[in-house]
């Protein structure tokens, strides 16, 4: 056989071949979730768990891939949301109002990814952040009339982060707003941990009971612990003690703060999961709009003190919920501590 005859018999059997491999589908490219933590660790049994809960339910559901960042120091914001970035993920999600200005300054470096900022309020819309907002003035309302309602002393406390946080600052201050509003007369007594800075103010649960521990010491029967791992210290404090009722905040920490169940009358919840997994999941479906968007919030149920909690108490918080609803009750919060 000549060379020549031998090269007419390969060239269909060549072009078959790449035609075959043409035919093959192509492998898709993964969707791919990366989560930058604020200061506050991934299992704070708070904010950051909250929403990696949320991513995770994405892997689950959505088939995404996931990764997580903790970050150490402050510093670190731009260069952990970086590490994802440059790696081509499809979705950053930012946790915390601290990473807020890092955020907008990476989304308008990387605009072909899509980055979902949790409590980070947008000024103006850039199309590829969504804001993850909630209002915590209403959370904290609910939890504050709650607290007044069962208070038998008359004084109820909170023990929070600093309050240069806006959403700190309105957990606390609808706690104090909703307490009066049932009951005038309810001493409420709130601390705020402002003498560190924000790597150390959401991470201190020392301080935290310390705090939950002076409160007790003035007569205070009710404790809201808001802040990370700082206000977890309050609840235990609470749980160690057994002279107070203690209300968590962001998730049900009937479930991630265990060593307080007994006495943990309920938590002022973000639905941080539901709401980053309704993101991420909007990006994934092609069905993303930047901007913010507010998630809802809720009281956590009674669990282990369903029975202490009357009926004629549960009424009243009813009333206030569908108040703050339809707006005829108003916290009158600011957004943010006035300077």
């Amino acid at each position: 056989m000549s060379k020549r005859t031998r090269i007419l018999i390969l060239i269909p059997i060549v072009f078959a071949s790449l035609l075959a491999a043409c035919a093959q589908p192509a492998t898709p490219k993964p969707f791919r979730v990366g989560l930058v933590t604020d200061v506050g660790k991934i299992d704070d049994k708070s904010f950051n768990q909250g929403t990696w809960e949320g991513v995770q339910k994405a892997v689950k559901e959505l088939g995404v891939e996931a990764k997580y960042i903790e970050t150490q120091d402050p510093n670190d914001y731009m260069k952990n949301i970086a590490q994802f970035a440059d790696a081509g993920y499809d979705v950053i999600v930012t946790v915390g109002f601290a990473l807020g200005e890092a955020t907008r300054e990476a989304a308008q470096k990387y605009s072909n990814v899509k980055f979902i900022g949790v409590d980070q309020f947008q000024e103006s819309t850039i199309s590829n952040v969504a804001g993850l907002i909630f209002e915590e003035d209403k959370a904290g309302f609910m939890a504050g009339a709650l607290a007044a309602l069962m208070s038998k002393t008359g004084k109820i406390g909170a023990v929070l982060g600093t309050d240069a946080v806006p959403p700190v600052w309105r957990f606390g201050e609808g706690y104090r707003a909703g307490a009066k509003h049932v009951r005038p007369d309810v001493e409420v007594l709130v601390v705020y941990h402002n003498d560190v800075g924000l790597d150390k103010t959401f991470t201190d649960p020392e301080w935290g009971k310390s705090t939950a521990l002076s409160l007790v010491d003035k007569g205070v029967d009710v404790v809201f612990g808001a802040g990370g791992k700082t206000g977890n210290g309050a609840l235990i404090a609470c749980a160690e003690t057994k002279k107070c009722l203690a209300i968590g905040v962001d998730v049900d920490q009937y479930f991630t703060v265990p060593e307080a169940k007994s006495v943990l009358l309920t938590s002022a919840m973000k639905d941080l999961t539901e709401g980053t997994f309704n993101l991420i999941k909007a990006a994934h479906e092609g069905k993303w709009q930047g901007g913010n968007v507010i998630g809802p919030v809720r009281l956590a149920p009674f669990h282990d003190l369903e029975s202490q909690v009357s009926q004629e108490v549960r009424q009243k918080l009813a009333e206030i919920e569908k108040g703050l609803q339809d707006g005829t009750i108003k916290t009158n919060v600011p957004p943010a501590k006035p300077q």
